[in-house]
């Protein structure tokens, strides 16, 4: 059994228990046009299909359903995190204050703001919004839950590969989308424990994917936070990281990283082929299956982590005006 960095497949296993009635069990469907383009089944989990619309509310959820006694709850977040805790800390009565920077879109903000949190902008980065994060923890006496650099955060995330696995279990390979490493973490944890063979392929963009220069760096580095399609794979993977850099370095296996041209080409598939609209992150799997860089040997699964969208911006990419 694969154990990193002490968080565990019994600590998955409990985390699926604790938020079974948190968030729902999203469905797989099979896309026939990538998997022509791939050469075998690729499968779509459509994990944005989430109540706040992305796979965030799992660790979300396990998270503060594990807090104690404590003023409120906040996050530093490019924008489905914070919706997360936002809606999970409603479920529970605790006040929510996200922090984010100016890059995250205003439709983010708008939902988290309608889930009776605060929505507080704080400098040009998510590393500046997590300084404001860290001071309502000390001067306030809020929790704070990072976005994925946390073992109940990565436990939450990991119910998605039990689940994976529970609907397809013959899945060669994995597909996830790569920031932080949050999700990939506990995927792939909980997918390696089961099923040692099973391929865990990270897909992030060229520009500003932190976790890709810090895995060639071999430890954390700082990278310039720039704007892209992708903007849920934004952000750095923190200097202090204490798992998910090492989660990642050990568990997954391949890492593709694409172009804005490529993402978007995956955007527009997924909405013209398979009727699904999702965000840029969201879309990476296929749009490294379009540019030839992602092939199906065997059963493979792509990961729609969110659908958390301007409808504008989404409407003109499907038109190809970006």
């Amino acid at each position: 059994m694969v154990k990193p960095n002490n968080v565990t497949l019994d600590d998955i296993h409990a985390a699926a228990g604790r938020i079974r009635d948190m968030v729902r069990v999203t469905p797989f469907k099979l896309s026939p046009s990538l998997s022509a383009l791939a050469g075998g089944p690729v499968w779509l989990k459509c994990e944005h299909r989430q109540e706040t619309g992305a796979f965030k509310l799992r660790g979300a959820s396990n998270a503060v359903a594990r807090l104690g006694d404590v003023a409120g709850v906040t996050t530093a977040s490019t924008g489905n995190h914070g919706r997360a805790v936002a809606h999970a800390g409603r479920q529970i009565g605790l006040p929510a204050v996200i922090c984010v920077s100016k890059l995250v879109p205003q439709n983010k903000l708008d939902a988290i703001e309608a889930l009776g949190a605060e929505a507080r902008v704080i400098g040009a980065s998510q590393d500046q919004a997590f300084e404001e994060a860290w001071r309502l923890k000390r001067e306030d006496g809020f929790a704070l839950l990072p976005p994925f650099d946390h073992p109940d955060v990565i436990a939450g995330q990991g119910t998605l590969g039990l689940e994976i696995l529970d609907q397809i279990p013959d899945a060669a390979a994995i597909a996830v989308p790569l920031s932080g490493g949050g999700l990939l973490a506990g995927v792939a944890l909980a997918a390696k424990s089961l099923r040692p063979d099973i391929r865990i392929i990270g897909i992030s963009m060229e520009r500003g994917a932190a976790m890709a220069a810090s895995l060639c760096a071999g430890q954390p580095v700082d990278v310039e936070e720039v704007a892209t399609l992708a903007d849920s794979l934004g952000g750095g993977v923190g200097m202090e990281n204490r798992y998910t850099f090492r989660m990642v370095r050990e568990l997954m296996d391949d890492l593709i990283l694409l172009t804005e041209e490529e993402i978007a080409a995956g955007i527009r598939h997924l909405a013209t082929e398979d009727s699904e609209i999702v965000e840029g992150a969201a879309a990476v799997g296929a749009g490294a299956v379009l540019a030839g860089k992602l092939k199906a040997d065997g059963p493979l699964v792509l990961i729609l982590s969110g659908e958390n969208i301007d409808p504008d911006r989404h409407a003109a990419i499907v038109r190809g005006e970006t």
